[in-house]
């Protein structure tokens, strides 16, 4: 366990080379590809969503590739198409960038709800159906998007549907004055995302995938996780609270972190620590809530502070 935490610690100092300041996402970011899920970045533009995600990519040495969402762009774009080979006389499969390890899926909410549904089942089932034929997709395969909160002028918002499919939601917010003047140092002669070089194989990530899976979820921490999510559905401000999907997210999510932090087995903290990401995006508030701007990550912390945290031995204790 030991020699696996050091290699992902290398991993995640890796990608801070890149990224300053940003230690918390870089590992949440890590908690999803870990846990088998998928990732929503929102943020302003220019505070290092794609650089993060390139990265990331180039760390592992994995296929790497970048769907730009833009209103014209088609499913057959994303998804790939068949195109007739005339020399042979058959149809011939032409994969399309959803075809990779790692997508970015820049600015997911500029497309076309039709677009957008072409990645419902790639986030969900891992593969993709083109003609009829079910296609399975790369593994490891782990999606990061990317949406703009600030400009909504000719964008489509994500449907609940489609929202529910991503593990997690994060933020990157600005750095500091330091961070901002340590990021202009180091992209002064020419960018440190170009040096990076991979620290981690996919076959190291599948690995870390299996053992996830493993981490010891004590009966206690499950029954604390839904009665979080439970606790969604009955406040008075929540109009839909978050899913039995939401549920094993969260589960998943808090696994993979343990993991992360050298531990065989969750506590609860982890699952406190991840709720805010895990939940916030699958909240949908009542009109009054949103009329009085009352924020889902309030809620969220409200709802934390209000459940009883389970304590019943040294590996479930909080920290």
């Amino acid at each position: 366990m030991q020699e696996l935490v050091a290699k992902i610690d290398g991993m995640i100092e890796n990608i801070e080379r890149v990224v300053v300041g940003k230690r918390k996402e870089i590992e949440l970011s890590l908690v999803a590809l870990f846990a088998g899920g998928h990732v929503l970045l929102e943020d302003v533009p220019g505070v290092g969503k794609t650089v993060m995600v390139k990265a990331i990519a180039r760390s592992l040495g994995a296929d790497f590739k970048r769907i730009q969402f833009t209103p014209d762009l088609l499913p057959s774009d994303v998804t790939g198409v068949s195109i007739y080979n005339q020399q042979i006389q058959q149809f011939e499969f032409r994969a399309g960038p959803i075809m990779a390890n790692i997508v970015l899926a820049d600015e997911i909410n500029r497309t076309s709800p039709k677009t957008q549904a072409a990645l419902l089942e790639s986030l969900e089932e891992g593969s993709v159906t083109v003609d009829g034929d079910t296609l399975s997709l790369p593994s490891p395969f782990f999606v990061m998007a990317t949406q703009n909160p600030v400009e909504y002028a000719g964008t489509y918002p994500l449907p609940e549907a489609q929202l529910d499919r991503f593990l997690l939601k994060i933020e990157l917010g600005y750095p500091t004055a330091e961070e901002e003047l340590e990021v202009l140092r180091r992209v002064e002669f020419g960018h440190p995302v170009d040096a990076v070089e991979a620290v981690m194989s996919i076959e190291d990530v599948l690995d870390i995938q299996k053992r996830t899976a493993g981490i010891l979820v004590d009966e206690q921490v499950k029954g604390y996780i839904i009665s979080l999510v439970q606790a969604t559905r009955k406040h008075a401000a929540v109009e839909l609270g978050v899913s039995p999907r939401g549920a094993i997210a969260l589960m998943k999510a808090a696994q993979a972190y343990a993991l992360l932090k050298g531990r065989d087995f969750v506590l609860p903290d982890d699952v406190k620590h991840l709720a805010e990401w895990t939940m916030s995006h699958r909240m949908i508030l009542s009109p009054e809530a949103k009329m009085s701007n009352v924020e889902v990550k309030s809620i969220v912390n409200e709802i934390l502070g209000q459940v009883r945290v389970p304590v019943t031995g040294d590996k479930v204790a909080t920290l």
